[in-house]
């Protein structure tokens, strides 16, 4: 399968075909077949979605991704820093030429299937004024997922409706993330937050920017890929749970409790009559939900003499 870069406004590019394996499921034969024999390795199904802005869906939104299924699977997120639109510069070019040059570049020799590696490369190659916190995970044929992280996009792994890793946001102060940017003085690939975790099969991924874990609980994350198993209904449902609680000024977000852990909150004289921050944050939503299946590849079976 092509690589395949989807940018804020939903369209996809076609990239050149390269050493890119298919993420459809293979069947593995039970039949009693000497050879070849079947080796099981791990991939990822993946379901997709992004709700821009209510502002900023003319344009499509800030946010840009990609998934493609070199190896074992390569799934990534940018989000534009919208504070750019204040010096007339569009936030969304460089979160999608950020993107745009990661997958072209997931099969490079010398990023040799490292995330970080991977973000010091795309932003290199990136020349659009602005900047983007970025998420970056890999799995490998090993069951190795590696995960390089910059500001406040995240992740999430669920097994058997347990969330077993989770990444944090980096941040400078509340609500202004670390950030890849044009600018000289800024954070680099140096400054992501690099893990590796051990995948199994039947494992559920979960990534976003931050206007998905903004205003979604992680047991509202769990409870929904309960109820859906299919990965694109799930990443639906899960992005419309987001907008919803985005908009609603009464909803108890989870940014709104952190705000308040922060000190933000309202005026004195309204906490004097019971009242407090609350609603969601309206941004761009983009949602990934990857499930680890497997996939047969056929290999010589060794001759035991």
């Amino acid at each position: 399968m092509s690589c395949q870069f989807l940018s804020s406004s939903g369209t996809a590019i076609k990239l050149p075909r390269k050493k890119v394996m298919s993420m459809n499921v293979i069947g593995c034969s039970t039949s009693p077949i000497p050879n070849p024999v079947l080796r099981p390795e791990l991939s990822i199904r993946v379901g997709t979605r992004l709700i821009p802005h209510p502002k900023k869906a003319d344009k499509g939104g800030e946010d840009a991704f990609f998934v493609s299924g070199y190896n074992g699977g390569v799934m990534a997120v940018a989000d534009g820093v919208s504070g750019w639109a204040e010096k007339d510069v569009d936030p969304a070019q460089f979160s999608r030429e950020l993107m745009r040059r990661a997958s072209s570049l997931v099969d490079d020799e010398e990023v040799n299937y490292d995330p970080r590696i991977l973000v010091r490369k795309a932003h290199a190659a990136t020349s659009s004024t602005g900047s983007a916190t970025v998420i970056v995970s890999m799995l490998d044929n090993n069951g190795i997922l590696k995960i390089a992280n910059v500001g406040d996009c995240g992740l999430r792994v669920i097994r058997k409706g347990q969330i077993i890793f989770s990444t944090f946001p980096q941040e400078h102060y509340f609500d202004c993330p670390y950030q890849l940017s044009s600018e000289t003085v800024s954070q680099t690939y140096l400054d992501a937050t690099v893990t590796s975790i051990d995948i199994v099969k039947g494992d559920i991924i979960v990534m976003g920017s931050d206007g998905l874990f903004d205003n979604v609980f992680d047991h509202e994350i769990v409870s929904t890929i309960k109820e859906h198993k299919d990965v694109a209904e799930t990443a639906k449902v899960l992005a419309d749970l987001a907008y919803k609680h985005s908009v609603d000024f009464y909803f108890d977000s989870p940014f709104s409790i952190e705000a308040r852990n922060r000190g933000l909150d309202v005026p004195w004289w309204k906490k004097a009559l019971g009242q407090k921050l609350t609603g969601g944050k309206m941004d761009d939503i983009t949602v990934i939900i990857g499930e680890v299946i497997s996939k047969c590849l056929p290999q010589v079976a060794k001759n035991h003499g």
